[in-house]
């Protein structure tokens, strides 16, 4: 495991076992072009379709910091006993990382729940910008 990813990896537990010490938990951490590492929950919402994605603060973030991103990811577990599972990022998510290009790393979830990660291009090999030229 290359020792960004596991930075990232660890960011996000330390906010998860902070953030829900019991209970359910999930959070997201990403990477910039500078090295920071930055992190988000998701909003609690009364009505689930205001809810947005754990990685949307984060993403929101380094556009306000005006970074890069180079690597997302994003966990959750049931209950502060249970395993953190790595979370592919959703349709919606991986186009918001298409904002940074197709090189951007993102975790994805695996069988075994190693910690994987793979580029926007390779979750997205026919992307819809191929159509006008500007594929990833």
């Amino acid at each position: 495991m290359e020792k960004i990813e596991s930075e990232l990896y660890q960011a996000a537990v330390e906010l998860i076992k902070t953030r829900y010490p019991s209970g359910w938990g999930g959070a997201a951490a990403v990477r910039t072009e500078s090295g920071k590492i930055l992190t988000s929950v998701a909003p609690d919402t009364i009505n689930d379709a205001l809810s947005l994605c754990m990685e949307v603060g984060a993403y929101l973030e380094a556009h306000k910091i005006n970074e890069r991103i180079t690597h997302s990811l994003c966990i959750c577990r049931e209950n502060e006993h249970g395993d953190f599972l790595i979370l592919s990022p959703c349709g919606v998510c991986q186009e918001r990382l298409v904002h940074w290009g197709g090189d951007v790393k993102a975790a994805i979830t695996t069988a075994d729940n190693t910690l994987v990660f793979k580029t926007v291009r390779e979750l997205m090999p026919h992307h819809w910008s191929l159509v006008n030229g500007q594929a990833l």
